[in-house]
């Protein structure tokens, strides 16, 4: 077996993952986990599920075949355009699941956290699907950064709450989210974005997002006739990553994940949490962070909002660990590049976060010439435009 037993007391791949919450929370998780493995075991679940998917959110998403990027790089590139769902994200797929939870386990409320906005987006729209009040926790320097998916998240119903504490980031916002969730345990769902966090979540998100695999795998083998050579996917949570790389764990193809390497790979100048970091805990998980000798946290840097975090899923350290998957870096500087080279080339514009996975599979391609390459293209980057802006001016 490559995962976690869904139903075990403890969430753990190999020596990562675990519950570490405040006693409050264990029987709000131990809750969703019985509900959550009965549920995604229920055919009726999962079929309202699938229709959601379909009908609403717009899957099976589209494989791109990037024929002229291909010809730049020296290589035969493939794209998983999970930037055409709704919202303009992978981070829909877990939504909409996760929502579909909430409601069945009665719910009154949800609470999000949400850094590049795409997650509290995908999340304000999924409620107002099914139904439910929602409030999602951002930093303020995300917010400042992000503002066209705030008016978003406003628009579809939900209440922006922004933190200041901290530094002002994604950290910052979860555990806002999760101070809210430990008062209100029975009547609030937390409905995480991410494949971080205590036991069922990082299980629960990448149930939820293997969708992307399963479609990329079945799309490769119809389109191109084989599999590719390598899977390579951006990496900061690591839910469209680990969405992506799931399903191809037993088939004979290398897996890049792809971290935001920042402006340097000292301390507070990156968020490469695998490629700089240590084991430790945070936010209810134990996992690769970056913390400095005394244990302590330090903030982290990215272009993009929805990399910087200090913390990476579970399920990733342990590929990294096993050797199943390599994790690497890209700088600001080199996912800027390829994201001007796939719109200029492509037609596309791309995530800040998806372009760290273009330059990885640059990278890659300029070392393996001629080869074939899957890129999870995770989100468009409508929401970057004013951080694009900004950069040129």
């Amino acid at each position: 077996m490559t995962t976690a037993n869904p139903g075990s007391s403890d969430g753990r791949f190999g020596r990562f993952g675990g519950r570490y919450v405040p006693e409050i929370l264990i029987s709000a998780l131990t809750r969703l986990e019985k509900t959550a493995t009965t549920l995604l075991g229920d055919p009726g679940f999962l079929a309202e599920f699938d229709a959601e998917l379909s009908s609403w959110v717009g899957r099976p998403t589209a494989l791109t075949h990037a024929t002229r990027l291909g010809e730049a790089w020296g290589g035969d590139v493939w794209l998983k355009r999970e930037d055409l769902a709704h919202t303009g994200a992978h981070k829909i797929n877990n939504a909409i699941g996760q929502a579909l939870l909430a409601r069945a386990m009665g719910a009154e409320r949800v609470i999000a956290e949400t850094g590049a906005g795409q997650h509290g987006v995908a999340t304000a729209a999924a409620c107002a699907r099914v139904g439910l009040d929602c409030t999602v926790y951002m930093g303020t320097v995300d917010i400042e950064r992000q503002a066209p998916n705030v008016e978003r998240m406003m628009l579809l119903g939900a209440k922006v709450t922004p933190v200041v504490s901290g530094d002002a980031t994604l950290r910052a916002a979860i555990n806002e989210a999760l101070r809210d969730w430990v008062s209100q345990p029975e009547t609030t769902y937390y409905l995480l974005g991410s494949a971080v966090g205590p036991h069922p979540y990082p299980w629960l998100v990448r149930e939820l997002q293997s969708v992307i695999g399963r479609e990329a795998r079945a799309q490769m083998l119809e389109r191109a006739g084989r599999l590719p050579d390598v899977a390579i996917a951006c990496v900061g949570g690591g839910s469209n990553s680990i969405g992506l790389f799931h399903p191809l764990l037993g088939d004979p193809i290398e897996l890049i994940g792809v971290e935001a390497g920042g402006t340097s790979p000292e301390l507070g100048h990156n968020a490469a949490t695998i490629s700089y970091g240590s084991p430790g805990v945070l936010h209810g998980s134990y996992s690769y962070l970056l913390q400095d000798e005394d244990g302590q946290i330090q903030e982290t840097h990215s272009v993009s909002a929805g990399l910087d975090y200090p913390g990476v899923g579970p399920e990733h350290s342990w590929l990294a660990e096993t050797g199943r998957a390599r994790y690497e870096s890209a700088t600001d500087d080199e996912a800027l590049s390829a994201l001007d080279e796939l719109a200029r080339l492509e037609g596309i514009i791309p995530a800040l976060e998806s372009s760290h996975a273009l330059a990885g599979a640059k990278r890659w391609l300029a070392a393996n010439p001629g080869a074939v390459v899957l890129v999870g293209l995770s989100g468009r980057g409508d929401k970057d435009i004013d951080i694009l802006k900004g950069l040129r001016q």
